[in-house]
């Protein structure tokens, strides 16, 4: 039944315009302030990106009144430099798009308002756009007619972890979420208690970008093992929880073993970050080759008669060793594997105006004059789900082996 409504509902929305169009985006969904214009072609003509990472980093976690003030005090300028670098004046936009759910509603209100502001002062429609759809549909604007509908999408960062068949704006199809905490989360609390902040280099950085630049050095990638979340589970759902617990307990046995200090660190941390990236890309590839399964079914063949292919995109996308670990996956299916470029996996303006683009083009009907009746939500889910299919096809995986890590770089 599952399979037969999204066969269904599969038909190809093109892309790419022969009348030059341009979108302003704006993000604030979490902690940055990104403003952008994208052009109907996916010409990129501006990209203004404020960070509240350092100031974040310094209280341990997002704070959410914090950051809804720092959004209140960039947004104005980012939107004025994003004008001043595209070298275009507000009327010639053809529409705002902005970020209305998922995310920090303190945050999602700022963007909202202020493009509010903005559509009544030079008359422009407003797009509402899905942040995690955004992520999903970011990739297309870098392979405009190479990366066609449908395609499997994983979507990972700090606030989400899902698998969905994306078929267009508004219709994605979910395969799997995360039961709990989501990967970049848990990289996050982990790196805190590993307290990789302690060191120079990692003073600034959030915990994934720092476990997986630790975790080259390794000398020993099997010195920590972590047990696979939900092993028996036939479906495509995640938890990172198990893997925070037990990473908690690792760390605090090794600590006992050394005796190390309050303010100090595990002498073979850089083992221990090999040991977690391992555990976390062996979890993110048996969820998704389950997902890859129940697509290329034969009697389903939700692909249609698009190439196969698997996009890995948000913020923890950005993780090479994650996704060198998904393209060696999808290579095993015959299928084809991209991200968005680095600059655009995590939050930013681009990805909202795109998706705004693609909203544009699929039909005009999209575009929204009714602005106060335009709503913002802190969570958000997709079209459709097909998590119970999933779970019904009992699919049972030959599991592909991940790749090596740790090996120390030239």
């Amino acid at each position: 039944m599952y399979a037969k409504l999204l066969k269904q509902s599969i038909a190809p929305v093109p892309v790419g315009s022969r009348l030059l169009s341009y979108v302003l985006g704006i993000e604030t969904s979490c902690d940055d302030t990104g403003i952008a214009i994208v052009d109907t072609n996916g010409k990129v003509h501006a990209n203004v990106l404020e960070s509240q990472q350092e100031f974040h980093t310094r209280y341990g976690g997002i704070i959410p009144p914090r950051a809804q003030d720092l959004h209140r005090a960039r947004i104005k300028h980012a939107y004025e430099r994003c004008m001043e670098i595209a070298q275009l004046q507000p009327q010639q936009l053809e529409a705002i798009a902005v970020t209305t759910r998922p995310g920090l509603p303190m945050s999602l209100l700022v963007g909202l308002r202020f493009a509010r502001h903005l559509a009544r002062k030079y008359q422009k429609p407003l797009l509402p756009v899905h942040h995690m759809e955004a992520h999903a549909l970011q990739a297309r604007m870098e392979h405009i007619g190479e990366l066609d509908y449908p395609f499997l999408c994983l979507l990972i960062s700090g606030g989400h972890c899902q698998l969905a068949l994306v078929q267009g704006t508004g219709r994605l199809t979910l395969l799997g979420e995360t039961l709990d905490d989501a990967p970049g989360e848990a990289f996050d609390k982990i790196a805190r208690r590993l307290r990789l902040s302690i060191l120079p280099q990692y003073r600034l950085w959030n915990g994934g970008r720092a476990i997986e630049h630790a975790a080259q050095y390794a000398s020993d990638v099997n010195a920590f093992e972590f047990p696979l979340p939900l092993a028996r589970e036939r479906n495509c759902n995640f938890s990172f929880a198990g893997i925070k617990n037990n990473s908690f307990r690792a760390i605090k046995a090794q600590e006992r073993l050394e005796r190390t200090p309050p303010d100090g660190i595990i002498s073979n941390y850089k083992d221990f970050c090999a040991g977690l990236l391992r555990g976390v890309c062996r979890h993110l590839m048996h969820r998704t080759q389950r997902a890859l399964e129940y697509c290329l079914d034969p009697s389903i063949k939700l692909f249609g008669n698009a190439t196969p292919t698997l996009v890995v995109s948000g913020g923890v996308a950005n993780n090479d060793a994650i996704f060198a670990n998904m393209s060696h996956l999808a290579q095993q299916y015959n299928c084809r594997c991209y991200r968005p470029s680095k600059r655009y996996c995590s939050d930013n303006g681009v990805m909202i105006a795109w998706h705004g683009v693609e909203q544009l083009l699929q039909s005009k009907t999209n575009l929204r004059w009714d602005y106060e009746h335009i709503d913002l939500a802190g969570t958000a889910g997709f079209s459709a789900s097909a998590v119970t299919g999933v779970i019904e096809a009992g699919i049972k995986c030959k599991w592909i082996q991940p790749l090596t890590l740790g090996k120390t770089p030239t």
